[in-house]
């Protein structure tokens, strides 16, 4: 498949990308820099170009089966307003040029999932810890959510460079999840990866841990 990829120099997305190789899917890397990505593939495609650049975007984007966001706050303490101006690009794009599918990388305590851990984990992580990026991960679901698109929303819990595991712990419904748990940047991306194939969760929120 021809699958996009934002947040492809992150530490999820770049195990994305080379899932996504190694299983002989065409991938376009959307990046700030061209210069960002040093590996090379006759199934890659760098292109370079801010979230906001509809232009590039569409570049990036026409003509692909998929679209994977990776793309994560780099502050704790300050809101990214890039990244979520750039998701509604993103979608709004996706919209016009007909890519409906679209897997989005978010977390657990994001959207309806806040009640899903147990105290005083919730009230550590979701209220403290991870306030400002778990709300702006609930502002950009929430614009996915409203969009025309077959989307998917996974939701990890606490990442981990751990190795890639295939007996995972997930679901859809509504749950309380014990203490607080984990899973590897690895497991994540696989998973994410699965999901161009399955239409099991379309337009639906994925919460899932080791």
């Amino acid at each position: 498949m021809k699958i996009v990829i934002f947040g492809a120099t992150g530490r999820t997305g770049s195990l994305l990308l080379d899932q996504a190789l190694s299983e002989g899917h065409e991938v376009r890397a959307y990046v700030r820099s061209s210069g960002s990505i040093s590996k090379t593939h006759p199934n890659l495609k760098v292109i370079a170009g801010k979230l906001n650049e509809i232009q590039k975007l569409k570049e990036a984007i026409t003509g692909a089966d998929a679209c994977f966001s990776t793309l994560g706050a780099s502050s704790l303490t300050h809101h990214s307003p890039e990244i979520i101006e750039g998701i509604d690009c993103i979608v709004k794009v996706m919209e016009q040029e007909v890519v409906p599918r679209f897997v989005y990388l978010s977390t657990i305590g994001a959207g309806d999932s806040n009640y899903f851990m147990a105290q005083p984990i919730r009230f550590l992580v979701v209220n403290v810890a991870l306030r400002i990026p778990i709300a702006d991960h609930t502002t950009n679901e929430q614009r996915i959510e409203n969009s025309k698109l077959k989307w998917t929303i996974v939701r990890p819990g606490g990442l981990n460079d751990g190795p890639k595991k295939d007996n995972l712990i997930y679901g859809s419904e509504k749950t309380v999840l014990k203490g607080n748990p984990g899973i590897s940047r690895a497991s994540v991306a696989a998973f994410m990866l699965q999901q161009i194939s399955n239409s099991k969760y379309v337009k639906k929120s994925v919460w899932l841990y080791e």
